[in-house]
């Protein structure tokens, strides 16, 4: 006689299976470089407990050519309330074709071997992908996309624009029409994970022991999903969409508790859980850079080159691409100090506030060497135009063609007062930050006529000049950049008749951009052997050399 109860049990056995199998039957489509989100229900999880810290989820995705190992994060309910069981893993195809999560692994049993089996279909797309050391540019200076694309960089800076609230807990910008807004002229956008002096009035980044939120960094081990979801996974995703780099700040600028955040002294001095889930929040967005701290050197607290350099590995851990990855000191020479043997740092990060083409220039060329060559710069605080510095918007664009002049990126911000502007709170407003139009139009410049990663500044002798260069009767002021036997370029800052360019062979077309004044004139279309040419009265002048024929 059949057991009817037994056979229901055994059918509803097989539909459940069959029911999973189903789940994956069908690969779900992506498009390479896009970032697809992944859901999964563990245990629940309190207030008072610390799925950050104590609960892992690490997932393998499998390529035929490929094999990317991402770690997943604690979110909470998935809405922003602290207390629930969902975890989320965020991943990037690099490659077109099938990708299979092949393992899944954690200590909460129930994520253990969840979705394990979950096939993706990845189609080619137009996304360049992510930013990548260019090592066949010169002295690997520059960087190019995962595509082979190459653009130039030019950053602002909004510390605490994700708190959306400024002096006296009133003002601030809105994110997403900051990022928007600025990504019209920057490609490049620095900001802190906390409000840092500006703090939310009613959100907080952190959750303390009995799960109230704080802004204090020591329990940056237990972050506010709430907080992360609303405010920073807002500014990453909108500077996605706008293929803006989302530049950030772990270890905030200015107050105690958002410096704090890699002391976490409430988890015993261990950091380990906020640079895991940074890195799994967010490093599979392309667009996404990763700077450690903030003028790690000074204010309070500090940090040590052995310091920085232990997180640096750390986060490199847990990162499943080539993020860029450095830290900013305090305005000085980059520390020989953080150079290792293995290196943990992509790019080199400095701080020096210039007004000079010449010293913008020196400055990237000095330090490209004392980090060690082979890695680009980029002046993350050249330039602040504003009152709150004193510098002017003439200033600014003559530093940047200066940082450009020496093979290196800059960013700059507007700063209206002592920790006033658009530099903390956001809300920009191109009329105030003027120089923004005008760096604007030098990024379009650049990208759309100068193959810069193939050239590489010329160092200045103040006793011979830049004699490796074509120019000369040029003025000590002036800088170049050069591909020799292909293309030029000389920087200028003041006026200078009857400047020589000594052409090697072939046909070559010469034009000049005022960054100041915004024009471009053509002087010559087909020159050849000795040019000679004149330099407009203006502090930021791009005369631009390229061979047309051989």
């Amino acid at each position: 006689m059949i057991n009817k109860t037994k056979m229901k049990i055994t059918w509803l056995f097989v539909l459940v299976l069959f029911f999973n199998f189903n789940i994956h039957a069908q690969p779900q489509e992506i498009n390479q470089y896009e970032v697809f989100e992944l859901i999964f229900s563990g245990e629940n999880y309190s207030t008072y407990d610390n799925p950050v810290r104590d609960i892992s989820l690490l997932t393998t995705w499998e390529h035929p050519d490929e094999i990317l190992v991402v770690y997943g994060f604690y979110d909470g309910d998935g809405k922003g309330g602290a207390n629930g069981n969902i975890f989320k893993v965020r991943f990037c195809a690099t490659l077109p074709g099938k990708w299979e999560l092949i393992k899944v692994e954690s200590n909460d049993p129930k994520l253990n071997a969840q979705h394990e089996g979950l096939e993706l279909h990845c189609s080619a797309g137009s996304h360049p992908g992510f930013w990548l050391v260019d090592d066949q540019s010169q002295g690997k200076r520059w960087f190019c996309r995962s595509n082979g694309e190459h653009r130039f960089i030019l950053g602002n800076t909004f510390y605490s624009f994700v708190s959306e609230s400024g002096p006296d807990r009133s003002g601030g910008g809105s994110i997403r029409e900051d990022v928007i807004n600025t990504g019209k002229y920057f490609n490049k956008i620095r900001f802190a994970i906390t409000g840092d002096i500006y703090p939310n009035p009613s959100q907080k980044p952190f959750l303390d022991h009995r799960g109230n939120q704080t802004d204090n960094g020591n329990f940056s081990h237990r972050p506010n999903p709430v907080w992360f979801q609303d405010r920073v996974d807002l500014a990453v995703r909108t500077c996605y969409e706008k293929d803006i780099i989302a530049d950030i700040i772990i270890n905030g600028p200015d107050s105690p508790e958002s410096r704090s955040i890699l002391k976490t002294m409430e988890n015993g001095g261990d950091n380990t859980p906020i640079l895991r889930y940074i890195a799994a929040r967010y490093g599979s967005f392309p667009n996404v850079w990763i700077c450690l701290s903030n003028e790690y050197n000074i204010r309070n607290p500090s940090y040590t080159e052995s310091e920085i350099v232990s997180f640096g590995y750390r986060i490199r851990e847990f990162l499943p691409y080539s993020t860029p990855v450095s830290v900013h000191a305090n305005q000085q020479d980059w520390d020989t100090g953080l150079n290792r043997e293995r290196s943990w740092n992509v790019h080199v990060i400095l701080q020096n506030k210039l007004k000079t083409l010449y010293a913008a220039a020196d400055f990237a060329e000095k330090n490209y060497w004392k980090a060690g060559g082979f890695k680009p710069v980029i002046n993350d605080e050249l330039a602040y135009e504003g009152e709150g510095d004193g510098w002017s918007e003439e200033d600014v664009i003559e530093a940047f063609l200066g940082a450009f002049l020496g093979g290196s990126y800059g960013s700059t911000g507007y700063k209206s007062g002592h920790k006033l502007g658009h530099y903390f709170i956001g809300d920009f407003i191109v009329d105030e930050h003027t120089s923004a139009d005008n760096l604007g139009w030098m990024l379009k410049i650049i990208n759309e006529n100068i193959s810069f990663w193939n050239m590489e500044p010329v160092p200045y002798s103040y006793t011979n000049g830049i004699t490796s260069a074509i120019f000369r009767d040029i003025i000590d002021s002036f800088r170049a950049l050069i591909w020799p036997g292909h293309e030029y370029i000389l920087g200028s800052n003041q006026a200078k008749k009857d400047v020589l360019a000594r052409l090697p062979d072939g046909t070559w077309r010469v034009r000049q951009y005022d960054i100041i004044s915004k024009t471009e004139k053509e002087l010559a279309a087909s020159a050849s052997g000795s040019f000679r040419f004149d330099v407009p009265d203006s502090r930021a002048v791009i005369t631009h050399i390229i061979r047309i024929k051989k």
